[in-house]
This record gives C-alpha cells, sequence and structure tokens, in this order.
C-alpha cells in the first residue's frame, strides 16, 4: 500500500504552497486535485496522473463517496498519492472523512497543511484580523449545511468574535446578516466580501452587516469569503463599494 499526502494547495495563487507541499507534488505517483487548484499548480507535477475530483457551490460536484474510493484504489497502486485540496485540508475540506476512510483499510494518510482562504483574504485588505486593544480572537465559521447534517451554533461564536470570517456564505449574504442582528450584533458593523483571495482576478467589496443582503447583486466567478469585524472599519473606504463595480 502506497502513503496517501492531503496537500493543502492555499487560496489560489500556485506560489502560496508550502515549499512541502510542492516537494510532494514533484515526486507523486498520482495527484487527485480540486475545482479550486490553478493550473499553473499542476505544474509542478507533470510527472503523476492528473485525476480531477472537483466540487463548486450549485456547480458539478465530485462525490465524498467516489473521491474516498478512488483514494483508496490509488494507493493500491501506487506509492505516493497526492490529495490536492484547496485551501488548508483541515478547514472546510472533509479531510477527516478522507483519513478515517483511509484508516479503515489500513493505509497511511499525512496531512500538509496550506494557506486558508481566511488569511489570504485578509492580506488582500491589507488588514490583520488581530489588533491590540480591538481584536483579540477571531472564529472561522460556516452557514452552510449539508444535507442530512444537523446545523451547528455558528450564530453564537459569530456574534460573540472580535474579528468572523464565514466560507461558503454568499449565497446565504440575506440570511446570515439576517441571523446576526437577530442576534445583537449592530447593523454598522463592518463587512467585507473578498472574491477569488491570491488571484490577479481578485476584488474586494465594503458593505456593513444591514448592506450585505446586497451582495446578492453581485456576479460573481470566483470563491467568495466574508470577513466581520471593527478591524474593517478604517479599511471602508479603500475597498471597493458595490455600487461602483455594477
Amino acid at each position: 500500500m502506497g502513503k496517501v499526502y492531503l496537500v493543502g494547495a492555499g487560496p489560489g495563487a500556485a506560489d502560496l504552497i508550502t515549499v512541502r507541499g510542492m516537494r510532494l507534488l514533484a515526486r507523486a505517483d498520482v495527484v487527485l486535485y480540486d475545482a479550486l487548484v490553478e493550473p499553473e499548480m499542476l505544474e509542478y507535477c507533470p510527472q503523476a496522473q492528473l485525476i480531477a475530483v472537483g466540487k463548486r457551490c450549485a456547480g458539478a460536484a465530485t462525490a465524498q463517496r467516489f473521491i474516498n474510493k478512488t483514494l483508496l484504489d490509488c494507493a493500491a497502486r501506487f506509492g505516493t498519492v497526492v490529495r490536492l485540496k484547496g485551501g488548508d485540508p483541515s478547514l472546510f475540506g472533509r479531510a477527516q472523512e478522507e483519513i478515517d476512510a483511509l484508516a479503515a483499510h489500513g493505509i497511511k494518510a499525512e496531512i500538509v497543511p496550506g494557506v486558508t482562504a481566511a488569511l489570504a483574504a485578509a492580506a488582500e485588505l491589507g488588514v490583520s484580523l488581530t489588533e491590540r486593544g480591538v481584536a483579540r480572537n477571531v472564529v472561522f465559521a460556516t452557514a452552510r449545511v449539508g444535507e442530512g447534517e444537523t446545523g451547528s451554533d455558528w450564530v453564537s461564536a459569530v456574534a460573540a468574535a472580535d474579528t468572523a470570517v464565514l466560507y461558503m456564505g454568499v449565497r446565504q449574504a440575506a440570511e446570515i446578516a439576517a441571523a446576526l442582528t437577530a442576534a445583537g450584533l449592530a447593523a454598522s458593523t463592518p463587512v467585507r466580501l473578498v472574491e477569488s483571495a491570491s488571484r490577479p482576478d481578485c476584488r474586494e467589496f465594503s458593505f456593513t452587516l444591514a448592506t450585505l443582503p446586497d451582495a446578492a447583486q453581485l456576479a460573481l466567478s470566483g470563491p467568495a469569503i466574508l470577513l466581520l469585524g471593527d478591524v474593517f472599519r478604517a479599511r471602508a473606504a479603500l475597498t471597493t463599494p458595490l455600487r461602483a463595480a455594477a
């Protein structure tokens, strides 16, 4: 049996993968890669067999059960298997399901961390997620609930945070705004939306919690993330207003 490496591809830019991740790609026998992995990154593994196992919200998606089975099949055939996952494998990437499937068959797996989208988005905005006297904690959350899954109390966690980052939340912008307002968060709370963080076509948009439902007007083609908190207040005038971008 081979060994499977769950490698974080980072937020998009090919040069934001870790050195360890790049070295593993260079010696991989097979690479199973996500939909958000840039084609340029696959140039790091010209020797490897490539298998696309992407998932996109409201788009074509590879079933997780199929991905797990393909990993098992590849581990039986190859020595070094790389599962290239967008961002960091441990954040909203269903890595545990893949690790558990491999472990059930006695196959070793190793996680190689990656730069998650929250950090790339903060870098694009030029804003630190923490700031002395303003933000001493950060919450990463998602409002999405998969079919057959039990929802989490993400509202309380986000409402109590100094800085919060919501993954996969743009389509639920109106519901998120209503839930957080009902939880006591001020309507004037700054919200930033960053699309395609770290990529050349990155765009930034400025909202408050009250105007966040307007995000539904945006024609977004890349992955987007929402960031909330007072650390973004001073940056509001420097980001692209929704009206100007329409």
